[in-house]
């Protein structure tokens, strides 16, 4: 998202700072969360979320073990012993610290009950683990679905798992590192630089302002464990045929692969449609009976158990994917962008991902589910997930509701562009390469985009660059190489990957496509709304383009949006990204409100004009 800096007369300042003055004076929505704080401004879930009930869904749909029906994991959300560090040293291990965190609510939100950031800091738990989880030869996996930025884990003492990387989930094998009776003491030192080191950080500021928003320190996203067999299935992908009546279906292995071999099945609607064996770790081709593409109209999605052998050994696996393809292809003498080999006019929202509540962390899967379920609602067909990436359970509702995604990568520091080292390059291109792999299965992942208007690209030919090596790990989905050649300016354009991409505020763009590559508005609109009461507190305003009420809002969306409908599908346009669904911070520019209690648009209008615009442009 551009900063879309304006010259504005003392008049136009005057005007905002009443404006900023009328919505200070209206007290925000709050609620009490657990420990008795009040939240600068409550959502509709946040009195709900309490130690007893922290995110307790199943963390990771795509590999889910049969189990989970008796339920055999164990959720460790919920209170956490906590307390700021200073980096130095080992963790006082057997000591009990001082305070009390909510995990996996980042420590600098109110539902954290810490509400404050820290550089370092230490998590510590006493879990009794189940004796079934070892009972037959077991082993027991401690998994992270993310932690901000660096992690060390500790089982009993003894260092079991280090992680660098704030997006990417991991885990480990604690059996060595338990013992034999009562409680197995879990500590986490985390290192959280937030902007203050040239590390993927997306909006996160320690000095928030404008368009950067609150840092999410900590661990934000679930902590479980569960039992699994010495050697147990790690990941499992299914990537459709283009010729979308089979998949090609890769696994990897937590253990030796040996005498390993993956029986797989697939299912419709509970009825048996395919098959395949071989061994583990081996491409296995997966044909499809009668198939079924997904799309926003059908997200239809398969199912799939998996069963994993070795010797008397057996670990059984669940998962689901969605057969589509997405491609460019030259219709008309333009390049489009085709879905399931029809063109398709991807109409997105920008979908920032920020909760006033739980700063990175949706309060409950209900809250998750929201955002994408309202974008649904209002006509879209798309989302470009900003800078951001989001817990498993965020794309399962994309694929499951019918939503296309735009996934960014998540930012380097803006203003680090020429002091990266050797080594902060290698690191960013390190875990691009991780979060393509993290997220390779999801369906309703179209493409991807490491650069947004340059932030962190050190050069105009990085942006090839990891557009090159983004495609050579998945040549399944486009790539757009950088989003953001601002109102139409093209001196940084790298001239690589699958779109060429403008922002224009308000606009849209309406950008040609090129020899090689299809175009598309990659950020406009931008209308804002402040709604007195709904607002982050204490927070100067971002002015994008004010409007004066609903009724001028709705007649601005509307209009904006018609622009794509009557002038795009001449020039061959593919899609484009409204600023924004909700509102974050100072802000004010969203569909809802921050707190999404309050929906600023007729639903009905806007679903209209955006139904028009996907028909208009999807036409040959």
């Amino acid at each position: 998202m551009t900063s879309n800096i304006k010259v504005w007369s003392a008049s136009a300042w005057m005007a905002m700072a009443m404006v900023f003055a009328s919505m200070a004076m209206a007290a925000p929505d709050q609620a009490t969360v657990w420990n008795g704080k009040v939240a600068p401004l409550a959502t509709p879930w946040t009195a709900a979320v309490s130690p007893g009930n922290a995110l307790p869904e199943y963390p990771r749909p795509q590999l889910a073990r049969p189990s989970l029906e008796h339920p055999q994991w164990m959720n460790l959300n919920g209170l956490w012993q906590y307390a700021p560090g200073d980096g130095k040293g080992a963790p006082p291990f057997g000591q009990a610290l001082k305070n009390q965190v909510l995990v996996p609510y980042p420590i600098e939100s109110v539902l954290s009950g810490v509400q404050k950031h820290s550089d370092f800091m230490l998590y510590r738990r006493l879990v009794d683990i189940p004796s079934a989880f070892t009972a037959h030869g077991q082993h027991v996996r401690l998994n992270f679905g993310a932690v901000s930025h660096d992690a060390t884990v500790y089982v009993n003492g003894t260092q079991v798992a280090r992680h660098a990387g704030g997006y990417t989930s991991f885990g480990a094998d604690i059996t060595s590192a338990l013992r034999p009776h009562g409680p197995q003491e879990i500590i986490v030192a985390v290192h959280a630089p937030v902007d203050g080191a040239n590390v993927m950080v997306g909006k996160q500021r320690l000095k928030p302002e404008g368009i950067f928003y609150t840092a999410a320190s900590g661990i934000w996203q679930s902590v479980w464990l569960e039992p699994v067999p010495v050697t147990s299935v790690a990941q499992l992908n299914f990537t459709p045929a283009s010729s979308l009546d089979a998949f090609t279906v890769t696994s990897k292995l937590h253990g030796r692969s040996e005498d390993a071999t993956l029986h797989v099945t697939a299912y419709a609607d509970g009825k048996a449609v395919g098959e395949a064996s071989g061994p583990a770790g081996q491409p296995l081709h997966l044909a499809i009976a009668h198939p079924r593409p997904w799309s926003p109209q059908d997200p239809f999605l398969y199912t799939f158990k998996a069963t994993l052998k070795q010797g008397d050994q057996r670990d059984e696996v669940t998962s689901y994917a969605g057969l589509r393809s997405i491609a460019v292809t030259k219709l008309g003498g333009r390049n489009r962008i085709v879905l399931n080999g029809k063109p398709t006019f991807l109409l997105a929202t920008l979908d920032q991902g920020y909760w006033p509540d739980g700063i990175y962390t949706a309060p409950t899967d209900a809250a998750l589910k929201f955002d994408i379920q309202k974008t649904k609602d209002l006509g879209f067909n798309t989302i470009r997930k900003h800078i951001k990436v989001e817990p498993a359970r965020w794309y399962y509702w994309a694929d499951r509701i019918g939503l296309m995604v735009w996934q960014d990568m998540p930012a380097l520091p803006t203003g680090s562009n020429d002091k990266l080292s050797a080594a902060d390059k290698a690191s960013f291109r390190a875990d691009v390469s991780a979060i393509v792999d993290q997220l390779d299965g999801e369906t309703s992942i179209i493409g991807w985009i490491p650069f947004n208007e340059g932030w962190g690209q050190w050069s105009i030919p990085a942006a090839a660059e990891l557009a090159a090596q983004i495609k050579q790990l998945d040549p399944s989905r486009l790539v757009n190489a950088r989003s953001g050649l601002n109102c139409c300016d093209t001196k940084g354009d790298p001239h690589a990957g699958d779109v060429i991409d403008v922002h224009d505020y308000q606009g849209p763009g309406l950008p040609s496509p090129d020899a090689t590559r299809a175009s598309m508005d990659g950020e406009h609109g931008g209308l804002t709304l402040g709604v007195p009461g709904h607002v982050w507190p204490n927070t100067p305003i971002n002015p994008y383009g004010e409007v004066k009420d609903n009724a001028a809002l709705n007649d601005g969306y509307v209009a904006n949006t018609a622009v794509l409908r009557d002038k795009g599908p001449a020039i061959g346009v593919s899609g484009s990204v409204y600023t924004q669904i909700t509102d974050v911070e100072g802000e004010h520019n969203g569909l809802f409100t921050y707190d999404r209690k309050i929906e600023k648009v007729d639903e009905t209008k806007v679903r209209a004009i955006n139904e028009a615009t996907i028909r208009a442009g999807g036409k040959p």
